[in-house]
């Protein structure tokens, strides 16, 4: 039984973001989904090295068809959207378990909490981690909350990928914040949640699951950036040929590792996991973001995730197949723990 459950599967399904410009508001989300197939051809060629047969399908309506026919033994779930809508994706999870296929990544409810900043923020909040004062914003003629300190910074509530994270989305002052709510609200029919700009260092916090819970930690380093505000922006991460301004060092801290591990229980993230961080000049950390299902490749397509691996001498390559046994072994769990209770009655 052990040989069983230490072994790869034959087969392993890639489910990717099936992406046209049509489906996107602004041509700079469309940017952060267009390689999705890309990406997942990328990720199909390193199941081929291990001997496992990849099969790729879009995120389209015929997807569960597709599954039943083939019948994977498990998915690599990569769906950053479906047909442009992020919160979407939370759909995926439930088709699999429906099918009753294993697959990587968060449940339907981890990734549903995922597509609410707001949401985040008061579940993080309320459970003893640090985030920044904030305020979710309906229209942009709501009450600022008065308790809230300049420079604030302005982000979609739903949207992940950095999308209108720019040098123009820091306020210093009222008339600003209200033109930048007026136009993110309009462009993208979403609340918009405004929160304190944490002027300081900027932490990425990746954890992955396993027999136990390693995480790993990696500093954004500015190397040429100027302006008066430091902080990772949109270009950076996804602009072809802009000019790579920013480096990742190692971080490490106990602290900050035992909060990424109770953000991962609180916001019931499986597998893996991502979160953003910023480190005061007093030393305090605050959790700017969460993404349960961040970006995932390897380090010839600049994935963050990789790129902080790689720090840790740790290679695509060592997390997919550690990813793919975890999965492995949970869905044979479930099956002894369905044939322990038919046995019983």
């Amino acid at each position: 039984m052990n040989s069983r459950i230490n072994d790869l599967p034959q087969t392993v399904g890639v489910i990717y973001s099936h992406v046209k410009p049509e489906y996107f508001p602004t041509k700079a989300q469309y940017v952060t989904e267009k390689d999705a197939l890309r990406d997942a051809k990328i990720v199909a060629k390193y199941l081929e090295k291990m001997d496992i047969k990849p099969l790729l399908y879009p995120g389209t309506p015929n997807l569960a068809q597709r599954l039943r026919k083939d019948k994977p033994n498990m998915v690599l779930n990569l769906i950053g959207s479906i047909k442009g809508s992020e919160y979407l994706a939370a759909a995926i999870p439930g088709v699999l378990e429906l099918l009753e296929i294993p697959y990587t990544g968060s449940d339907i409810l981890g990734l549903s909490l995922d597509f609410n900043k707001f949401l985040v923020k008061k579940l993080l909040e309320q459970n003893g981690i640090p985030v920044p004062r904030y305020q979710l914003f309906i229209t942009s003629t709501d009450l600022i909350d008065p308790t809230l300190r300049y420079p604030l910074l302005a982000k979609l509530n739903e949207i992940h990928g950095g999308v209108e994270i720019t040098k123009d989305a820091i306020s210093e002052n009222e008339k600003h914040l209200r033109q930048r709510l007026k136009f993110l609200i309009d462009t993208y029919k979403q609340p918009v949640i405004v929160e304190e700009f944490i002027v300081g260092r900027e932490i990425e916090c990746f954890l992955f699951e396993g027999l136990n819970k390693k995480v790993y930690l990696s500093e954004i380093v500015f190397t040429k950036m100027g302006g008066k505000y430091k902080f990772a922006v949109f270009e950076q991460q996804w602009q072809e040929h802009h000019e790579r301004i920013i480096r990742y060092q190692k971080y490490e801290d106990t602290l900050l590792k035992e909060y990424v591990k109770r953000a991962f229980d609180v916001m019931r993230m499986s597998d893996y996991g991502k979160f953003d961080v910023r480190l005061d000049n007093s030393g305090r950390y605050f959790f700017i973001d969460s993404n349960s299902n961040p970006y995932f490749g390897p380090k010839e397509i600049q994935a963050p995730m990789a790129l902080t691996l790689d720090l840790y001498g740790v290679s695509f390559a060592d997390v997919l197949k550690r990813l793919i046994l975890n999965t492995m072994r949970g869905a044979h769990g479930k099956k002894l723990m369905a044939f322990a209770s038919n046995g019983e009655t």
